[in-house]
């Protein structure tokens, strides 16, 4: 299902992840969804229909993140902002207005408010506003943090530019000039030389055709020059739309507030050395202008001398050979469109009228599917394996199809499981992690309770064919030779057992609506109603019991109509 606009959050350790989606979901007025990455760590965040929350195990980095949560997006834009950041309301809605009139050859950013987020509070009522923390500074007692979250209307920033370092510069004198003032006046947008890297939106389809985020420059650093360099010398326009604005927390110093992810001084400086390499030089390929040409057009700059200048306008585009240049960016390709289908396995023993309401659901993916059955059955295409029910039958069912399936991305389905379709539009980031679909609700088909726990389910994973068939290949052997054993597990990349059949681990996401897992009392695992039947808490994370199920109704309903 195709959405105006996709907002991405890469977030590590981020304090202010909570109150920034809170702020996001209740400014949003067009078709808007918002996809939050947790780079290697664990936080509340909302729960909403219009989240999807994927948790990386171990931290890829800023633009990694950035990247990952592109690869979900299923909006014609695409929102990068920080995860320290208020809006305006309907900020969304304008901002796609302004697209209506500029075209798609753009990228935008809102007007940036500061956001005062905090005050340090004594029990005297003396107020600090945010900074470090520590005692009051009048009276020496303790301090507590208040949350106020105000987007201050002074100062307004709306004009960037980079120096000769590069270093990000305030452009605060191009508001004198005519051609801002003309612009602003007429149509409420201005053009901008670069940006501040914590806000920008752009097409989805120009992002990865720019390949907006870099991650040769690494984690962090550059972002902004980044950014408008590859837009504005490609042939396109860097526009500050006046009708929205957002806020943005600056870090403060003392250790409370500090960047989430290690920051040296050595990354920033390659991230820097990166960026002045390709554009000084005019080294991008997808250039068709050069620096100069950049700066001719804003000239004077801040930070930039005549002398400076001059070196710079010496410079012309090397000549290339851009057809070769395409083949040798279609082999670096970070975005290549993965094929995706449905590998599904049943043992033939389920209710029929589970059986088919289940099979018709999976049909609304559109994905092709190869079926494994005991028996033969009338369900994409069938392959037949007249064994007897158990785990080795399972694996050599899964090992099937995963054989004769010829898609990048294969989604595992079971007979009992109601999926949405909003779980087939997960696409993998890294083709050696098993991928698990947290957002599952167990459905007791005898009286319509349902329950969620955290957990991953065989029933839920997602991840590169090739990477799948090498591990029930093992899988397999290694039952074959030495019996099957629960320690082994059923589900790739959960534990570190000496029994596991590899060392790769598993990943997380979560659809924008639930499945349902049906438990019917045919499961071949036995299925839990409450906490106190697990061993241990640790494997009942989050749990929930509820007689209604988001996207799919009250549980009774769902039952009563299969």
């Amino acid at each position: 299902m195709l959405r105006d606009l996709s907002i991405l959050i890469p977030a590590r350790n981020e304090e202010f992840l909570k109150r920034t989606v809170e702020d996001l979901l209740s400014n949003i007025e067009a078709d808007t969804e918002i996809i939050v990455i947790l780079d290697g760590y664990e936080t509340d965040v909302p729960t909403d229909p219009k989240i999807t929350i994927v948790h990386n195990i171990e931290s890829v980095g800023q633009r990694a993140a950035t990247n990952q949560a592109c690869k979900l997006a299923k909006g014609k834009y695409v929102m990068k902002v920080d995860a320290h950041c208020a809006f305006d309301k309907g900020f969304d809605r304008k901002m796609i207005d302004a697209f209506k009139e500029t075209g798609d050859n753009v990228t935008m950013i809102p007007v940036m408010r500061n956001l005062h987020a905090f005050n340090w509070v004594c029990k005297n009522g003396h107020i600090r506003y945010q900074g470090p923390s520590g005692p009051c500074k009048e009276c020496g007692e303790p301090t507590e943090k208040d949350v106020v979250w105000i987007a201050k209307t002074n100062p307004q920033s709306i004009s960037y530019c980079f120096d000769s370092e590069p270093h990000f510069q305030y452009f605060n004198a191009y508001k004198k000039r005519p051609e801002y003032k003309k612009d602003k006046e007429e149509k409420f947008l201005t053009e901008t030389m670069s940006i501040q890297g914590s806000c920008f939106m752009l097409t989805r389809e120009k992002y990865w055709e720019l390949d907006i985020c870099d991650e040769t420059f690494g984690s962090w650093g550059s972002q902004g020059i980044e950014v408008a360099c590859k837009t504005w010398l490609s042939g396109g326009r860097v526009l500050v739309n006046h009708k929205t604005w957002y806020a943005h927390m600056f870090r403060t110093q003392g250790g409370d507030f500090g960047f989430p992810y290690p920051l040296s001084g050595e990354q920033t400086s390659h991230a820097k050395a990166m960026a002045k390499k390709i554009w000084f030089d005019n080294m991008w390929p997808q250039q068709i202008r050069p620096l100069s040409w950049l700066l001719q057009k804003f000239w004077p700059v801040p930070g930039w001398t005549d002398e400076q200048f001059a070196k710079i306008k010496a410079w012309t585009l090397p000549q290339k050979d851009k057809e070769q240049n395409k083949k040798e960016d279609k082999k670096e390709n970070k975005t290549e469109i993965q094929t995706a289908g449905i590998v599904y396995y049943t043992d033939n023993r389920l209710d029929e009228k589970i059986f088919k309401q289940c099979q018709e659901q999976i049909k609304k993916s559109g994905l092709p599917i190869v079926s494994v059955s005991l028996k033969p059955i009338n369900f994409g295409e069938n392959i037949v394996l007249p064994l007897e029910r158990g785990p080795l039958t399972m694996v050599k069912q899964i090992l099937a199809g995963l054989e004769k399936i010829q898609t990048d991305v294969v989604f595992f389905c079971e007979h009992d499981v109601l999926y949405h379709p909003s779980h087939f539009h997960f696409r993998l980031t890294k083709k050696d992690i098993y991928y698990y679909n947290m957002n599952v609700w167990q459905l007791r088909a005898s009286d319509g309770h349902t329950v969620y726990y955290d957990c991953k389910r065989l029933s839920q994973i997602c991840a590169d064919r090739n990477f799948l068939i090498e591990h029930y290949k093992k899988r397999l052997a290694l039952i074959e030779k030495n019996g099957f054993s629960r320690r082994m597990g059923f589900e790739p990349g959960t534990h570190n057992r000496e029994e596991r059949v590899d060392d790769f681990k598993a990943g997380e996401w979560r659809s924008e609506f639930p499945n349902v897992d049906i438990k019917h009392g045919k499961n071949m695992t036995e299925a839990r109603w409450s906490q106190s039947e697990f061993r241990s808490q640790r494997s009942c994370q989050n749990w929930k019991e509820s007689d209604e199920i988001s996207g799919w109704g009250k549980g009774k309903n769902i039952i009563s109509s299969i």
